[in-house]
């Protein structure tokens, strides 16, 4: 895994295992086994053991894994588990990260590719570092914990400038942006609200807490095929013009615009290819 190539990234609990084939079974394009937040202490032990056995055994493709945080015993365990077994996914979630160095025991034990997970306000100051440090495929915008520090609600607009700070970085970095899940398991008309604003920002993934909102949040995040007939027309007609700006449709078509509508037509050439 070498790029992030997913719109909705589902979470389950690292020790049920029993639940992993379940996740899979979701469509998510991405299952992401948690050892940290999802876990309680008692259980990190169990929890670590079951992902190191359960792993050789899952689509490799479709698994990453969320370590504790490297600056406690219980991540620098998990991360000496998973190679020391040989069993090392194709990508890692690393939470609570504030800077650049903290990545470094990662590159120093050969992970392939791995997404920090901004949840601070210091982690935001340090987001562009972070996002631009080798083997980043992804930053995830770590929204409950950041919303605790503030003092404010897991919500939109308590979090809309953090959010806007983060897209900001990783578009510097050329890496894409995963916001954070939608905690109102039962609310699937403020999961399908908060994943339009997210996208409509430039996140290109949402996280997932079940299996019930996987749908809701690809159908949001992935262009739909009216959006790709639509980008191909606009680029054809573009072209026509030699390139130059073009009135299309009733509004001006030039450079900047064509940008997006070629990284929508990628991405559904992409996903067939």
């Amino acid at each position: 895994m070498h790029r992030l190539a997913a719109s909705c990234l589902l979470f389950v609990p690292g020790n049920r295992p029993e639940r992993f084939g379940k996740a899979l079974a979701s469509g998510a394009e991405l299952v992401c086994i948690d050892l940290e937040d999802a876990v309680p202490a008692t259980a990190k032990a169990e929890a670590r053991a079951a992902v190191v056995a359960a792993l050789p055994s899952l689509p490799r493709e479709r698994i990453a894994v969320r370590i504790n945080g490297l600056k406690t015993e219980a991540g620098l365990r998990d991360l000496l588990a998973l190679k020391d077994a040989g069993v090392m996914p194709d990508a890692l979630l690393v939470p609570m990260v504030e800077s650049a160095g903290e990545l470094a025991p990662l590159q120093a034990v050969g992970v392939p590719a791995f997404i920090p997970l901004i949840e601070t306000a210091a982690g935001l100051a340090a987001a562009t570092e972070i996002a631009v440090s080798p083997g980043v495929v992804a930053v995830m915008f770590g929204g409950g914990d950041l919303s605790g520090e503030l003092g404010v609600e897991l919500a939109w607009e308590p979090l809309a400038v953090a959010r806007g700070q983060l897209i900001l970085a990783c578009a510097r970095a050329r890496v894409p942006a995963i916001d954070v899940p939608f905690v109102h398991m039962a609310d699937a008309d403020g999961l399908a609200l908060e994943t339009r604003r997210a996208q409509a920002l430039g996140f290109a993934a949402k996280a997932a807490i079940h299996p019930d909102q996987v749908a809701i949040i690809q159908n949001i995040m992935q262009p739909q095929p009216a959006d790709i007939a639509e980008a191909r027309a606009a680029l054809a007609a573009f072209a026509a013009g030699g390139g130059q700006a073009v009135r299309y449709k009733g509004r001006m078509l030039e450079a900047p615009l064509v940008r997006r509508l070629e990284r929508l037509v990628a991405f559904e050439e992409k996903d067939h290819a």
